[in-house]
This record gives structure tokens, sequence and C-alpha cells, in this order.
């Protein structure tokens, strides 16, 4: 009975190493994925951002498939802008506050405040995703966190990807379907 267990405790560490390991492996090249589509978020007459999808395949095959959203942004906004905003996509997606509040405070964690040129990057793997950062004068990107939650990596990028997102035509852009 022991070594059953022993050995049921080796096989969900051997899966969860597998698990690390492919997402790691999918956030380590995304740079070289190409582009699904691209699409600006502008407020009024500001720029707030400009967006690009990329996949392996450079085709959108929904949010489950290895997908990275890639923010550059045009304007200087603070981690709690980002927070607040993020709260409120979610608000009109119809997310629960009581599911917003975890992920809220997971994410105050991770975000950066960003300035004009910052990049935000994040990498999902399908059920787990990763959170880059580079600055405008930096060379390369930096791991900021990880999300392991599927409903939290699911919540994140239907603020872009959802059909029932606020801003339909970024979506369509940014699958490529414009």
């Amino acid at each position: 009975m022991k070594l059953t267990a022993k050995w049921a405790n080796v096989v969900a560490g051997v899966a969860l190493l597998l698990s690390v390991s492919a997402n790691a492996a999918a956030s380590a090249t995304w740079t070289q994925w190409p582009s699904v589509g691209q699409a600006s978020l502008s407020w009024l007459w500001f720029d707030v951002y400009h967006s690009t999808l990329r996949t392996p395949s450079g085709q959108y095959d929904g949010q489950q498939a290895p997908l990275a959203l890639q923010i550059r942004y045009q304007r200087e906004i603070s981690a709690q802008e980002l927070l607040d905003a993020t709260s409120e996509q979610w608000q009109k997606l119809g997310y629960s506050t009581e599911q917003i509040a975890p992920w809220l405070k997971q994410l105050s964690a991770i975000f950066p405040n960003v300035t004009e040129g910052d990049q935000l990057v994040y990498v999902s793997a399908g059920e787990a995703g990763d959170f880059y950062y580079q600055a405008k004068h930096q060379s390369g990107f930096k791991l900021l966190g990880q999300v392991t939650e599927p409903a939290l990596n699911q919540a994140f990028i239907a603020i872009w990807l959802s059909p029932q997102t606020e801003y339909p035509k970024l979506r369509q852009q940014l699958i490529g379907a414009s």
C-alpha cells in the first residue's frame, strides 16, 4: 500500500513537471511565433496601446490553444489603473465579484506600472500562463509572474478574445478576421 502511495506521488510529480515544462517551452518560444493580427486601442484622441496576437501556427485556434498577447503601451498607466481596467472588463463580461476579487489580488503582485513604449505580454499554454515585461529601453523580456488557475487564465484572455468583449473590432483584428 505504501509503495502505491509513493508511486502516486511520483506520477503526480512527473505530471506537474511536464506541465510546467510545456508551459515554460511555450513561453520561451513565443517571440518567434508569427503574428495572427494586430490592433490598437484609442480613447478619444489618446492612443492607449498597440496589441499583437501570436500563435505557433500564426492562426487563431481559440482561447485554449497556445497564444501570446503582446501589448505595447502608448502612455503611462499605473499598475492600479491596469487592475481597475481589468476588473471593469471582467464585470462587463459577466464575472462575479467573488470570482474577480482573488484574481485581482494575484494580478496586483504581478502588474507593473507602465510607461510609453513598455510591453506587457501574456503567454498562455492553454490552462496556465506567464506574464512578461519589457521596459522601453530594456533588451529582453523579464518573467513577472505565472497564472496557474485555468479560470483566471481564460478570464484574462477573454478581455480581448471573447466574442462578448467590449471591443469586438479590436478582437476581429487580433484574430485575423478583418
